[in-house]
């Protein structure tokens, strides 16, 4: 371990004790969904299929939410189930995917969850046997107590180099894998990488997931059939903490990919952003413009939008053994 890895690793156990002394409980049970790295594991589809899933199963959910680089202090509602409060700057951009991808699943930011589920308490009311709250990015967020974990791994990049931040991708040391209560390898399956896994957690059952194509939609708002795009020269652009996975996913809809522009991870568009990426795609011939959902939900806030834009939206693809699982944990937790 390195001097730096060091430093980072005596900051992150003191935080992770200070936290875990003051921990609290909410009159709910609490499902975490997070990671051990930084980048792009697939957190935000999966707390939308989860969330899904329970509703599904006659639970209530509320998702509780970081919104990383929104500015809104303290605890905020995102939106009710039904109507949004928030715009990308005061909640970020994940947490208002979430919101326009779900219905009546309300959306809470707060940097310290619980104060985002005691506002949650005050908007949705009493009936807490039904009430479910799901922490988004919630592995490193110790103050809470969950019911369940459930750490997300990218099978195609896995833990990198091993290494704590700054000189590597790790959030968490490996050994805090023995904390996951379930595990999700996510867009490609791995077996090495199982067995990596099995070395510091042996019982957690293993799950594989995959990041598929739910559907393509205008600026407008329109779906277009995915299909359509087949043969067509785009011009692609994200600002998302993994492009690769991007490119896989333009690759499979069988485009001509021009170019491929990327952004800063939360990258905030401003109309020249557009205006350039428009002149550009005309100099390359291509037909549309292509993003993510995430981006996009910025970009709507800008005016005079092409009508040639177009986002990906993206699907978390689980078998039924895995929500068999989770929500068996639920039920049987304390």
């Amino acid at each position: 371990m390195t001097v730096v890895e060091l430093m980072y690793y005596i900051g992150y156990a003191a935080k992770k004790k200070f936290a875990i002394a003051r921990r609290q409980r909410l009159s709910a049970k609490v499902i975490s969904i997070g990671n051990l790295t930084v980048g792009g594991t697939g957190k935000t589809p999966a707390t939308i299929a989860v969330s899904e899933e329970a509703k599904r199963r006659g639970y209530k959910p509320i998702i509780l939410t970081r919104g990383y680089m929104g500015k809104a202090r303290g605890a905020s509602l995102v939106s009710d189930g039904t109507s949004i409060m928030l715009d990308t700057e005061h909640a970020g951009d994940e947490p208002l995917v979430m919101a326009r991808s779900l219905k009546n699943v309300p959306v809470v930011k707060s940097a310290d969850r619980y104060q985002g589920g005691l506002l949650a308490f005050q908007h949705f009311g009493d009936s807490s046997d039904q009430l479910l709250f799901i922490l988004d990015d919630g592995f490193q967020h110790w103050r809470l107590q969950r019911d369940v974990d459930v750490v997300l791994i990218d099978g195609q990049k896995g833990f990198g180099n091993k290494r704590l931040l700054p000189c590597g991708p790790l959030r968490s040391p490996l050994s805090e894998l023995k904390d996951a209560d379930i595990i999700v390898i996510s867009r490609t399956r791995n077996d090495l990488l199982t067995n990596e896994i099995r070395k510091f957690n042996k019982d957690a059952p293993i799950f594989f997931a995959t990041h598929e194509i739910a559907g393509v939609v205008q600026s407008n708002g329109t779906a277009v059939d995915p299909a359509v795009l087949k043969g067509w020269r785009v011009m692609a652009f994200c600002g998302i903490a993994n492009p690769e996975s991007f490119q896989k996913i333009i690759s499979a809809l069988g485009c001509e990919i021009a170019e491929i522009r990327q952004f800063r991870d939360h990258h905030r568009y401003r109309e020249k952003d557009i205006r350039d990426l428009e002149a550009r795609a005309r100099k390359l011939g291509a037909e549309f413009l292509l993003t993510t959902e995430k981006d996009m939900v910025k970009i709507l806030e800008l005016p005079n939008l092409p009508i040639n834009m177009l986002s990906i939206v993206i699907s978390f693809n689980i078998n039924q053994e895995f929500y068999d699982n989770l929500f068996q944990m639920v039920s049987s937790s304390p």
